[in-house]
């Protein structure tokens, strides 16, 4: 195999020839570019040669699951990418169109060990990559992405026979039907079906339907020009959006799903946006209930009721906060046995008995209309308001390169780790830690906190504050951690502010 070449000019023989990979598309635990700016479709058949290459190196059954999202040009890379896992000897198992938790799925439907999902998740268009793992329900993690850019960079891709194609049908109708089983809502719920037109809109309003929910379509018609939104349920373009729909139909609930459908967002029958976070701790006191003294992970990101929300703690609930980021989160519910991981950013994590283990916003919504059911005196306010009031901000996303990004946060942890050391404040208040397992969380003596860390997906530094007192505290908070931030001259300016 030849060495890729980090850039090629379009509009080139050699640009049709030639395989192109910008190196910094492969990120913490996952591959994204913007395609054909910094990946060609020869660049991705040397990624599927590479990938197949470290399947033989690791000793993996050479038999893997393969799926795309819906975007227009998403069908010719997952061909690239499968001509490559052929090269280098795999038999692929081309599962169509999919959500990635369906790809997930497949890996134990068909039973086999690996799986790669074309998909720039909630990217926009323009963007391009794969999420892939080989021990189901993980996906890869920083070691083995590392060992796959060095394999595909290298030119250590290597030509072996045996490999083979087959298109397998079927599996989004079992897959539709393993999320939906034999369950039926007992009580009427109204729920606004958000998919901002992406891959979700084939699956969603089928499975509410399925189980006896009223749907109120909102942009369920397929169209990968997202002539509304990107479907991102992070952002507050697609929350907004939700809350008018809930507001105009009387709707019980939104719940709203990302281009690939494993992260799924959440507002309330008063229009109120419940960030991910939060609706992680009703889901767990709901869980704890049936599964007492489970444990629970959070990532960094994530609001400090887990440990502290005192109908947890009467459960016997165990709080385990880890590192942000979908094959983290994945990995460490599985390393310790948990029965959820819940992060931010809507990745939730359901493991046995309730799901597989793997992120699937498809399973979240099922879960989250059985709850109402088990609650059928309540509304989903009422479980807000029945938490203990925090007020935090969104993610906000300052630019940093990704280029020079890790360098930035490492010297922001340092200067936050020296500001608690000497005895400095935070929004007028006493430091109490810094946790430095994910970038900075720096927590105050009332249980406030503030978080610096750095993207994995995007060149951005992620912010999140909240706090346990007031929304001036939290602002506050926010002020004081941004200003160690803005002595960075390589941070730009924010995607979204307070």
């Amino acid at each position: 195999m030849t060495k890729p070449i980090p850039e090629v000019t379009p509009n080139t023989w050699s640009f049709l020839r030639d395989a192109m990979i910008k190196p910094t598309g492969f990120r913490e635990y996952d591959a994204r570019w913007k395609y054909p700016d910094e990946i060609n479709l020869p660049g991705m058949t040397a990624l599927g040669l590479g990938l197949g290459t470290q399947m033989h190196k690791r000793g993996i059954e050479p038999l893997i699951a393969v799926g795309n999202d819906y975007r227009d040009y998403s069908l010719a890379i997952k061909n690239a990418l499968i001509l490559g896992l052929m090269q280098a000897g795999i038999q692929v198992k081309d599962i169509g169109p999919a959500l990635s938790p369906m790809a997930y799925f497949a890996q134990f439907h068909l039973d086999v060990p690996a799986v790669a999902m074309v998909t720039a998740s909630h990217n926009p268009n323009g963007w391009t990559g794969v999420k892939m793992g080989f021990d189901r329900p993980l996906t890869h993690g920083p070691d083995e992405m590392a060992e796959l850019r060095d394999i595909v960079l290298n030119g250590e891709g290597v030509a072996r026979p045996g490999g083979s194609y087959e298109f397998v049908d079927g599996v989004k109708e079992a897959y539709i039907d393993d999320l939906v089983g034999d369950f039926k809502m007992s009580r009427p719920l109204k729920v606004v079906c958000a998919t901002g037109n992406g891959t979700a809109s084939a699956f969603a309003p089928e499975i509410f339907e399925r189980i006896g929910v009223e749907v109120v379509p909102s942009h369920n018609r397929l169209d990968y020009t997202f002539p509304n939104y990107n479907p991102n349920p992070e952002a507050m373009e697609m929350l907004h959006d939700m809350a008018d729909a809930v507001k105009a139909s009387g709707a019980d609930l939104a719940l709203g799903f990302d281009g690939d459908g494993d992260r799924c967002g959440l507002v309330d029958d008063e229009g109120e946006e419940i960030f991910a976070d939060k609706v992680g701790v009703i889901m767990a006191r709901d869980l704890a209930k049936l599964h007492p003294g489970a444990t629970f992970v959070a990532d960094v990101k994530s609001t400090g009721l887990f440990a502290s929300d005192p109908e947890l703690q009467a459960h016997g609930v165990k709080a385990d906060y880890w590192k942000t980021g979908h094959s983290h989160m994945k990995r460490r519910v599985k390393e310790i046995g948990a029965l959820a991981g819940f992060e931010k950013s809507g990745h939730y994590f359901l493991a046995e008995p309730i799901g597989r283990g793997y992120d699937c916003g498809m399973r979240v919504a099922v879960e989250i209309c059985k709850l109402m059911d088990r609650n059928p005196g309540q509304s989903m306010s009422d479980l807000r308001r029945a938490l203990p009031k925090t007020w935090s901000t969104p993610t906000m996303s300052p630019y940093a390169a990704d280029t020079e990004k890790y360098d930035i946060l490492a010297r922001l942890v340092d200067k936050l780790v020296a500001k608690a050391e000497a005895g400095e404040t935070l929004a007028g208040r006493p430091i109490k830690e810094v946790v430095t397992v994910n970038g900075a969380r720096v927590i105050l003596d009332n249980g406030s906190w503030g978080l610096v860390r750095a993207s994995s997906n995007t060149p951005n530094l992620v912010v999140v504050c909240e706090s346990s007192e007031s929304e001036d505290e939290m602002r506050a908070i926010f002020a004081d951690i941004d200003a160690v931030i803005r002595t960075e001259p390589g941070v730009g300016d924010y995607d979204q502010t307070i």
